[in-house]
């Protein structure tokens, strides 16, 4: 039986306890029985595991495979095994780098996790105890109040103006008026969780009054552990760059595949048809294989994507943004619907008086500050009840400071708020002998009461027309989602014989009208124009009443019109299939279950989009989840949420969402960029070495291949992620989710590219060989080995100036990356050295060559700008119309 639909008695007989509390002696049997109050917290990977995630990545497999290959090769050969240790370097590097951002990241979460609360007050034996809050049973009755956490789920058994916060749970702003009763189904299938007024919920907080309540639920069977459970069901997604780069692993493996054993074939039958097939003929063939395979494979990819994301990190942590896994940072420049919780996301999750109606602001404010038990602390800022510490902020807005107030005008009776009369009044003593009521409470209520109203300055006569008029601003209040409250006072001459509420509250003297609301961030309204503008759309989901939410969403020109706003109600009675159809219609959903975000979420996902899905509360967590890239609040997030999040906001500011984005955005474009470039750099480097292997002659060696992938294009390639983010990145619409890492002419420009790149370094082959030998000829060539490599390498290195922008002409860029031209200065000194210092010159079997050589193998290859460049013209053009 749901225990909000019984009676506290019967609730008390069906968990065989009652009001003074279990025996000790029951509930440690209970304990050993049901087991700890506590969530279940999920099991970390060992590094061993982590080590092992990094390495099953199949472009650090296919690295792998070539140092095996490699160190094969070395021993049946004799050689070096130089190109083993540079490639287990990249892939040790590039494991430490991505478990050691793991790492960093779990221990940022950790601080930012607020430290619950670890006791609770029980009853035992009939005597109040305290004990750890994991130790309570079913059965236990607790002590509530004001300031406690609730520590599990709980049937009301008595309350005095109990409210509870609840925001976290069911993302209801408001303070939550807790009764005895039972509750009444009437026509309803289930009272929702946010309707459930006699019982209380663990991950929630008492803001007022005092009770007891009788736990029913602990654990993991709360409903706080029932969404812990639901987010371990939830199906975690890769990432679109993960994706992204898998396909390319894959595409690449076949490559290096298919070339190895074509060329291996080709070599065989060349050596068949020549001077047969030998041993040492098999070996060289083999190796020829090898060199094509390194040249294949761009060895720094999978560090540079790496780097660049880790960058990306740290530039969002100085940002505010925790981002949990190293791959999650780019995901949201591709989000295209942001799903955002309302209070304390979009809001500031403090109430805040904006709105008055009467004819004295002042007294008003003075006397709902005195009927009132918020206060103002050392700093002048209200802490208590979040209504009453907004009616105290907005005396203290009008010079009224409450401790000064009730200094002069003691408190010296009360009728306390009921949510029954729905009023309070306190009773103060005045400094000329006499004393004054203040009552504060719903509207209708208090002016039926009011025989007369404050015009100012004197006291006159309630009209029908005055009260006509005070309702119309009631209304008008309430039509901005306000939550309006009244004031009004009473003069005594003498202290009031009685202090019941049937004697006090009559006869009064209305005074105005506060409208207060949760109000929005400051920043919030730029950031979702902002996100508007970049093609992504925010979506507001709530527990909060839909005139709240639709009139917050106004604001945030979230929505223009009420019909795209939608309860959880209604969407209960929407089948998957319609709400799929109709998803488009709606940016508000009010009064939701936890269990409705992740439907939204998937049904989202379902039409194609990349989701995101920010919050703070216990309720969040699962579509959090669920969600291509989940967004946590890190001050006002519950660890549950924090700990399945992707992101956490160390400012809880929505705003630097759109910060995220756009270094989304910046590092998917600079990791496309850096792709191009290593792929048409590498491809250049297969090209040349086919060619030269089907020409009969050699053009560069496995060696030379390994210094230009590790060296001449890892640099640049890791400067480029650096570049800056273009000028009109937040002014596109995202990409589509199913767009491929080749898309928007990727592809082409890497082939093109590539083969350009080939075309001047066997032209610089030929050159070198005609000025070492005096003629044109294909043969073996020392000189145009030297000048083929020098050629390739700077020709690289220039061809990153041009992949600072795919289309933009780099003469207009109007800001400088000077890591790339650190990057180009330490490439060059570095080639230069391998050339012409002696002792590394015979390592890598180069030839002397000339300054005339030199500088002309610097002019070929400093002729991919100008090609580019020309390009890149004809490619605006073209994209333009």
């Amino acid at each position: 039986m749901k225990k909000y639909l019984q009676t506290t008695e019967e609730v008390l007989r069906e968990l065989n306890s009652q009001r003074d509390g279990l025996s000790a002696g029951e509930a440690a049997k209970r304990l050993e029985e049901n087991g700890k109050n506590k969530l279940t917290e999920a099991k970390k990977d060992s590094l061993a595991v982590r080590l092992f995630n990094q390495l099953k990545d199949p472009m650090i497999i296919i690295l792998i495979v070539a140092a095996i290959i490699s160190g094969i090769t070395a021993v049946y050969s004799g050689e070096s095994f130089a190109d083993v240790i540079i490639i287990m370097a990249v892939v040790v590097i590039n494991s430490v780098l991505g478990v050691f951002q793991e790492s960093k990241a779990e221990k940022a979460i950790e601080a930012l996790q607020a430290i619950s609360a670890a006791t609770s007050k029980v009853m035992r034996d009939g005597k109040i105890l305290e004990i750890k809050s994991e130790d309570l049973v079913i059965g236990d009755v607790i002590m509530l109040e004001a300031g406690d956490s609730i520590p599990a789920d709980a049937r009301i058994l008595e309350s005095a103006s109990l409210k509870i916060e609840e925001a976290a749970l069911t993302g209801e702003s408001v303070p939550v008026d807790k009764v005895i009763i039972a509750l009444n189904l009437g026509d309803q299938k289930d009272i929702s969780l946010g309707d459930r007024k006699n019982m209380v919920y663990m991950g929630s907080a008492v803001v007022y009054g005092r009770g007891t309540a009788t736990v029913v639920a602990t654990g993991m069977d709360t409903e706080v552990g029932k969404i812990a459970d639901a987010i371990t069901q939830a199906k975690e997604n890769q990432t679109p760059l993960q994706i992204k780069l898998n396909q390319l692993s894959k595409v690449l493996s076949w490559l290096v595949l298919g070339i190895c054993v074509f060329i291996f074939a080709i070599s065989l039958i060349r050596l068949y048809l020549g001077d047969g097939i030998t041993g040492t003929g098999v070996l060289n063939t083999f190796m020829i294989a090898v060199s094509l395979a390194v040249a294949a494979i761009p060895e720094g990819l999978a560090a540079v994507v790496t780097i660049v994301l880790s960058i990306g990190v740290t530039n969002m942590s100085k940002k505010k943004a925790v981002i949990r896994k190293l791959t999650a940072v780019e995901t949201l420049g591709c989000t295209q619907v942001i799903c955002s919780d309302k209070t304390g996301t979009l809001t500031q999750n403090k109430m805040t008086v904006v709105e008055y109606f009467g004819w004295d602001p002042q007294f008003l404010g003075r006397a709902v500050a005195l009927c009132n038990d918020a206060y103002l602390n050392d700093d002048n800022k209200a802490e208590g009840e979040p209504t009453e510490a907004a009616l105290v902020n907005y005396g203290y807005s009008h010079g009224l400071n409450k401790g000064e107030m009730e200094a002069k005008t003691c408190r010296v009776g009360e009728a306390p708020f009921d949510s029954g009369r729905k009023l309070m009044s306190t009773i103060h003593k005045l400094e000329n002998g006499f004393f004054e009521q203040y009552t504060k409470g719903a509207p209708d209520v208090l002016v039926s009461r009011c025989t007369t109203y404050w015009d100012g300055e004197i006291q006159q006569i309630m009209t029908d027309e005055k009260r006509q008029e005070i309702s119309y601003a009631n209304k008008e209040m309430a039509g901005q989602a306000l939550r309006v409250l009244s004031g009004a006072f009473r003069s005594w001459d003498a202290m009031p014989k009685e202090q019941t509420p049937d004697y006090l509250e009559k006869d009064l003297c209305f005074i105005g009208l506060t409208g207060m609301i949760d109000p929005i961030r400051p920043e919030v309204k730029d950031a979702i124009k902002e996100c508007k503008e970049a093609g992504i759309r925010t979506v507001m989901i709530t527990g909060d009443h839909p005139d709240t939410a639709t009139a917050i969403a106004k604001q945030l020109d979230i929505i223009t019109d009420t019909d795209e706003a939608i309860t959880g109600a209604q969407l209960d009675d929407i089948s998957d299939e319609q709400l799929g159809k109709d998803i488009g219609k709606y940016s508000v959903y009010a009064r939701v279950q936890p269990e409705h975000k992740v439907r939204i979420v998937k049904a989202w996902q379902n039409q194609g989009m990349i989701v995101a899905m920010t919050g703070d509360g216990v309720n969040d967590a699962p579509s959090i989840k669920t969600a291509d890239i989940g967004i946590g609040m890190g001050i006002t997030g519950t660890d549950v949420t924090k700990n399945v999040a992707d992101m956490v906001l160390a400012d809880d500011n929505f705003a630097t969402i759109v910060n995220a984005v756009r270094e989304g955005r910046r590092i998917y474009g600079n990791i496309r960029k850096a792709i191009q470039f290593l792929l048409s750099s590498n491809l250049s480097e297969v090209l040349s070495i086919f060619i030269a292997t089907l020409m009969g002659f050699t053009i560069l060696l496995p060696v030379h291949l390994l210094w230009i992938n590790l060296i001449t294009d890892s640099f640049p390639a890791i400067a480029l992620g650096l570049e800056k983010e273009e000028a009109n990145s937040m002014k596109q619409p995202p990409r589509e989710a199913k767009e491929g890492i080749f898309s928007r002419g990727l592809g082409f420009d890497v082939i093109w590219q590539g083969v350009m790149v080939t075309v001047v370094t066997i032209t610089a082959y030929f050159v070198g060989h005609f000025m070492e030998a005096g003629v044109w000829e294909i043969a073996e060539s020392a000189d145009g080995i030297t000048m083929a490599f020098l050629t390739l390498s700077m020709a690289e290195m220039f061809h990153s100036l041009n992949m600072r922008s795919r289309r933009q002409s780099i003469f207009r860029m109007q800001h400088q990356n000077h890591a790339l031209y650190l990057a180009m200065l330490a490439s060059l000194v570095l080639t230069t050295a391998v050339i012409f210092i002696p002792p590394i010159a015979a390592a890598f079997e180069f030839e002397p060559i000339s300054l005339t050589e030199y500088f002309t193998a610097m002019g070929l290859a400093f002729s991919v700008i100008p090609i580019v460049e020309t390009v890149k013209f004809f490619q605006r053009r073209m994209e333009s119309k």
